[in-house]
């Protein structure tokens, strides 16, 4: 094995300079800097697709029953992945582990009346990560929030992921909550780097 020292290498022709060839191995030892001014590519991994959505008014839903929460406002959607006008899902294109939440703002509209709210984060339309809040309400127009979130694993073709909420009262009416300038109650997701 021989040695190359020098301080500078450029390559001979273009503006691309290759370093072995595939299957190689670069060691660099313990101890050396590697100082980047460039841009570095390649390296790690992307935390996309990835995704965020909220309510942007109030979705009513009806007394104890299970319904898919109608996320139509996007902040952000990197790759396309979701739909915020018809399925309401996310259903990413590269497979791998997933970081995913929700959080609903749970209302009764009615005052001294138990609260039971809940959100659930559905895979394929199966149950996959599922919160409970259950609590007495004391005043008209009283809310209460209640989030889920956790790591899925998505095959990156057919899996998809919903958010569904379930709001259950002895009174009022029942609704999710939303607003176009704050985000009571919103879902997203993003690929985990492994």
């Amino acid at each position: 094995m021989s040695k190359l020292e020098t301080n500078q290498v450029d390559p001979a022709t273009g503006t691309t300079l290759t370093l072995g060839t595939s299957g190689d191995t670069i060691t660099i030892p313990s101890g050396v800097t590697i100082a980047n001014s460039g841009t570095a590519t390649g390296f790690g991994g992307a935390m996309t697709p990835a995704f965020h959505a909220n309510l942007s008014s109030n979705q009513t839903v009806s007394n104890n029953t299970d319904t898919k929460v109608q996320f139509d406002t996007e902040v952000l959607d990197t790759d396309g992945c979701y739909d915020n006008s018809t399925n309401y899902r996310f259903t990413p294109t590269t497979a791998g582990k997933y970081f995913v939440y929700s959080s609903l703002h749970c209302n009764a509209n009615s005052a001294n009346n138990f609260l039971l709210g809940t959100t659930t984060i559905k895979k394929n339309g199966s149950n996959e990560i599922y919160q409970q809040l259950d609590q007495r309400t004391t005043g008209n127009g009283y809310s209460s929030s209640v989030s889920a979130f956790g790591i899925v694993d998505m095959n990156g073709s057919s899996d998809y992921l919903e958010s569904w909420g379930y709001v259950s009262s002895s009174g009022g009416t029942q609704k999710i909550s939303g607003n176009g300038s704050t985000q009571y109650s919103l879902f997203g997701a993003y690929k985990i780097i492994e």
